[in-house]
């Protein structure tokens, strides 16, 4: 029975060590070729994009920041030009749809809201593509494969800050509804992804009483962050109750007195990068969608003001978020939009 025990022993010893030999085989073969495969692949994609030139990119983004980036990108790529359509929100969306419906596919990149990445996956618009940056993000930030966050939109409270003292200022939603703020603040009334967010934070019912009691604050509604962010400056409005941080800032930034803070968790409106799937130029589509999103792209986007979801850059900017915390909000409540944009014009009509 030992002689037995023996003989199995050395043969179970001889078979794990047949099977480390093997794993070792097997992990050097990977840490030989993984690398220069790697490698390849990148190669192969860059002289496809050598060989497409050009690359179309549909966007939202204000023209200053992304002619800059593109300028960084085709001075680190100068045989791929950027074209730009540069098309606001509502626009944006309904030209890709239409041109999805009359078969024309002109666009190798979309980069806009949230809402309308999550439909244009699902209508087959944007392909399937695994960034090498796609580690970087959290996957409340990304529908992995198809698009990631370029960069985010807090909404946020602005003030003049030349006007509302520090202790005046409201320090949580519901001080909004207090009688000293009646008739003294601005909305921006097109902004649905804002009321999704709200509602998303809040709880629906809890939200939309809280909405309710805000319409009765007899607003001044107003389309256009921008013209709402000199009227507060100007001291028309104090509060401004749903203002990108960034667009606060570069007001502020020009010297004007107005600054912001966070009255409670902020919405975090994503803007987002993918491919189209029938791109006329995919390679060159990929090393642009690899730009944007890689450390040197969401530096830039840092440097514009912009909060990025890219995990290891995102601490540099908490000592300017004010403790903001910082809520994605959920892309797939974009199939319900029409629902909330018509929400929005019965609480707070123009």
């Amino acid at each position: 029975m030992v002689f037995r025990m023996s003989i199995r022993k050395v043969a179970k010893s001889k078979t794990l060590a047949v099977r480390h030999f093997v794993l070792q085989v097997a992990v050097l073969v990977v840490l030989t070729f993984s690398q220069p495969s790697l490698a390849a692949s990148r190669e192969d994609l860059l002289e496809g994009a050598k060989r497409e030139g050009q690359v179309v990119v549909y966007l939202s983004m204000n023209v200053e920041e992304s002619n800059a980036r593109n300028r960084a990108f085709e001075a680190k790529y100068p045989f791929i030009k950027v074209r730009e359509a540069r098309i606001d929100g509502e626009r944006l969306f309904s030209r890709i749809l239409a041109e999805e419906q009359a078969n024309k596919h002109l666009m190798d990149v979309v980069e806009c809201q949230e809402f309308y990445l999550h439909t244009f996956k699902k209508r087959g618009i944007l392909g399937y593509y695994l960034s090498p940056e796609d580690r970087f993000y959290p996957k409340e930030f990304k529908e992995e494969g198809y698009w990631i966050t370029a960069y985010l939109n807090p909404y946020v409270v602005a003030y003049n800050s030349k006007l509302v003292s520090q202790k005046n200022l409201p320090t949580r939603y519901e001080d909004l509804l207090k009688p000293e703020w009646k008739g003294k603040m601005t909305l921006e009334p097109t902004k649905a992804d804002w009321l999704a967010g709200m509602l998303q934070i809040m709880g629906r019912e809890p939200g939309l009483k809280f909405m309710r009691a805000l319409s009765k604050q007899n607003m001044m509604v107003r389309p256009g962050h921008s013209l709402l962010a000199q009227l507060v400056a100007a001291g028309e409005s104090l509060l401004d109750i749903n203002m990108p941080a960034s667009t606060a800032n570069r007001v502020k930034e020009k010297g004007a007195p107005i600054d912001w803070i966070p009255v409670g968790p902020v919405p975090g409106i994503m803007n987002g990068i993918g491919i189209a799937s029938k791109a006329p130029n995919p390679n060159a589509a990929r090393v642009f969608a690899d730009f944007v999103l890689s450390r040197e792209g969401q530096k830039m986007m840092q440097g514009f003001g912009r909060w990025v979801a890219r995990s290891d850059i995102s601490q540099e900017q908490v000592g300017r978020s004010k403790g903001a915390t910082i809520i994605p909000v959920d892309p797939a409540l974009g199939e319900k939009f029409d629902e909330y944009i018509k929400l929005l014009a019965e609480l707070f009509p123009r």
